[in-house]
């Protein structure tokens, strides 16, 4: 089936850019906020009141800057591929959440909209061949 191959020539490339720059930028939004301490992720976590959430504010805050900044790398490595997806899809879908409780409009929510639904994809679809996952963690049978 050589068309059925051509089709997918550049998948796991396209796959390796899409975790390199969406990885790259969540360490850059999350690592101010893994810096920012007990005071930044009490904030932080307190965005959890809006799914009724109110205990344990910089244990949340804590979570999500962790979620960013090494979920980011792990992403951008391909490396716990899904967990790191799993954990930032679940971050995205919280500060939308966060967004959307308050009011604000389409442009304030949709950016982590996006991503979260850009995470989901990648969590079903997988990391690709060029990635520590498909190194350490070897598929027994070929995806396509």
């Amino acid at each position: 089936m050589p068309l059925l191959e051509n089709r997918y020539r550049y998948a796991d490339l396209g796959l390796l850019l899409l975790r390199l720059g969406l990885g790259v930028m969540m360490v850059v939004h999350g690592y101010p906020k893994l810096m920012g301490g007990p005071e930044k992720w009490t904030a932080l976590g307190g965005e959890m009141r809006h799914l009724g959430i109110n205990f344990a504010p910089a244990a949340w805050g804590l979570a999500a800057a962790i979620a960013e900044t090494i979920g980011g790398q792990l992403l951008a490595l391909g490396l716990l591929f899904r967990w790191a997806c799993g954990a930032l899809l679940i971050t995205m879908l919280v500060a939308a959440v966060s967004h959307l409780a308050v009011g604000e409009g389409f442009g304030d929510y949709s950016h982590a909209l996006e991503n979260g639904i850009v995470f989901l994809g990648l969590l079903l679809i997988g990391p690709g061949k060029y990635s520590v996952d498909q190194q350490v963690f070897p598929p027994s049978r070929k995806r396509y």
